[in-house]
């Protein structure tokens, strides 16, 4: 069998398998992750963004290749999350650009277009990292070019791509000492391997084989019927949206404290949820619960001894994908003074209820909920912009995995957008309070922007998997102390953790500690850390926020 000519009904099929192929093994590229966080999301922000070109196409199936291209285009675009799925949008619109004019392609105009894809994916980033989906997609594309010379078969021309990519993702290791050190690849390459194996399916009329990860009782269900439930429910009407599941290993210790018992145990985290499952043995407990504080949950839990085998999913994001529907991040507006059209408005992205209350008070229009685990999309932010009715717009992205979403939401609006590359919450409250509404853009803009190196942020949290990185033997579990990026104190001990990082980084002209503490931190640990920094430190000034944030049970920011 061979083809010669791609049409847009196949290439469309093409899509759709990608898609669904690269949906069943999200959760294996989000553990590819480098960092042992829990906000490994390039599976889930590719899944979300390549589900989003689907949708799109399924409304836009048509014999003309380039307009099911277009289709494809527009809906990543929209629904790109994260640089994964920013760098995987542009690497189809540069196809998509290719190929709009023509009704059918040939296998030369294939492998050109999927090389102007990546000319088209390089330019979008401002410092390109080899190593990265960039090289994987990059490799394969001039394999393919050189297949297409040798070859009129389209079939041909997509098994050496495929057979390209996978021998280039498993370079990357080569190419980023990180990874080598990790003993990873590149999640984002695995990621574009897992939609090349889907257009390949397509091409040759094969089935994929199963997901190897689809284990649980709830992906072996068929996905038909799970759709045909979730449809019955809307994503609003679910009450707890956070799966949370994990273990408890006894200590002896805290149960000499908190003496387990099941009735009890059980009886208190039901107020916690709903959905609740507890087994337990002479040694450990292993809980089930859907709860709209996972934090609290498991901070519960660690009264009786270690957690381990810790998983948290947000319900309300995979209802969603599951439906078909693109989930709109959650808005916080602060009031706008009139609905005529206002000078400036500002858009920042935050987690923590807590956080978000904290922007808004010092000026921010509209706060999305969003961050680790769960970038918004291109659009969501898009939304956001028109929400605040302004002529002139900064956004704060606060975390460096939406700043490209941010840009490209840019690119598609009328508004004047100004996009401050923020990386933490930190930066971006410190940006937000450089802001000065009576001054011009430009005067703004360099204020924001330079208010970003003046700052210092440090963040605690937990490890989801043993690791070493940067020296360190990290295992599951730990806390670990990160310091502008860097992960470079941990412990078991959470307090032992907060304190050395605060040592590290605390300096002898650090005037301002403000400390943002978690939804899993107690009143007693925040009064400990903070008399330990009165001690240690009497000449800098704390202030204390209840962020109220997910995951991380600390947000340092040191002035």
């Amino acid at each position: 069998m061979s083809i010669t000519a791609l049409d847009g009904k196949r290439f469309a099929e093409m899509v759709i398998q990608g898609a669904n192929h690269l949906a069943a093994n999200a959760k294996m590229v989000d553990a590819l992750n480098v960092f042992p966080v829990p906000d490994g999301d390039t599976g889930t922000n590719m899944n979300l963004s390549m589900t989003s070109g689907a949708k799109e196409v399924k409304n836009n199936v048509q014999e003309h290749i380039g307009k099911v291209g277009v289709a494809l285009s527009k809906g990543l675009l929209m629904g790109a999350r994260g640089n994964s799925g920013v760098i995987l949008s542009q690497l189809f619109r540069g196809f998509s650009k290719a190929v709009e004019t023509k009704s059918k392609i040939s296998a030369k105009d294939f492998a050109l277009a999927l090389e102007a894809g990546v000319e088209t994916a390089y330019k979008a980033v401002m410092k390109p990292v080899e190593g990265t989906i960039l090289t994987v997609a990059k490799d394969s594309a001039k394999k393919g070019v050189q297949a297409a010379q040798n070859s009129t078969d389209i079939i041909a021309v997509m098994e050496e791509v495929l057979k390209e990519a996978k021998a280039s993702l498993k370079r990357t290791p080569d190419l980023l000492p990180v990874l080598k050190e990790v003993g990873v690849v590149d999640s984002g390459g695995q990621g574009l391997v897992f939609v090349y194996e889907g257009f390949l399916a397509v091409l040759k009329g094969e089935e994929l084989p199963e997901s190897p990860i689809a284990s649980s009782m709830d992906e072996m269900v068929s996905a038909e019927h799970h759709r045909s439930v979730q449809s019955h429910m809307n994503t609003e009407d679910i009450e707890f949206g956070y799966c949370t599941e994990f273990m408890v290993r006894f200590e002896q210790d805290k149960t000499a404290k908190h003496p387990f018992d099941e009735g009890v145990f059980r009886n208190d985290l039901s107020r916690l949820g709903d959905s609740l499952l507890v087994i337990a043995d002479e040694d450990v407990v292993k809980v089930h619960i859907h709860s709209e504080q996972p934090g609290e949950v498991l901070s519960y839990g660690q009264r009786y001894g270690n957690l381990i085998n810790m998983k948290i999913e947000n319900m309300r994001q995979q209802h969603s994908n599951i439906v078909g529907e693109s989930h709109p991040a959650l808005v916080s507006e602060r009031p706008v003074p009139s609905k005529e059209l206002q000078e400036y408005g500002i858009v920042t992205v935050s987690m923590g209820a807590g956080i978000a209350d904290l922007f808004k008070s010092i000026g921010a229009h509209a706060v999305i909920e969003g961050g680790q685990t769960m970038n918004p999309s291109t659009e969501d932010i898009v939304k956001a912009v028109k929400q605040v009715n302004a002529k002139k717009v900064f956004i704060l992205p606060n975390n460096k995995n939406i700043i490209m979403a941010a840009e490209q939401a840019a690119d598609v609006t009328e508004e004047e957008i100004y996009v401050i590359p923020s990386k933490t919450v930190p930066q971006g409250l410190s940006a937000l309070l450089a802001f000065n509404p009576s001054t011009d853009v430009a005067a703004n803009e360099t204020a924001m922007k330079d208010a970003l190196q003046h700052v210092k942020t440090g963040q605690i949290t937990f490890a989801v998997r043993d690791t070493q990185i940067d020296g360190l033997e990290i295992e599951k579990d730990d806390f670990m102390g990160i310091a502008e990026g860097k992960i470079i104190v941990k412990n078991k001990d959470k307090a032992k953790v907060a304190e050395d990082l605060l040592t590290k980084m605390i300096e002898e002209d650090s005037e301002i500690l403000t400390i943002i503490y978690g939804e899993d931190v107690t009143a007693e640990e925040v009064k400990n850390l903070a008399q330990f920094v009165q001690e240690q430190y009497e000449d800098v000034e704390i202030e204390i926020h209840n962020g109220q944030q997910p995951l991380y049970s600390f947000i340092f920011s040191i002035e």
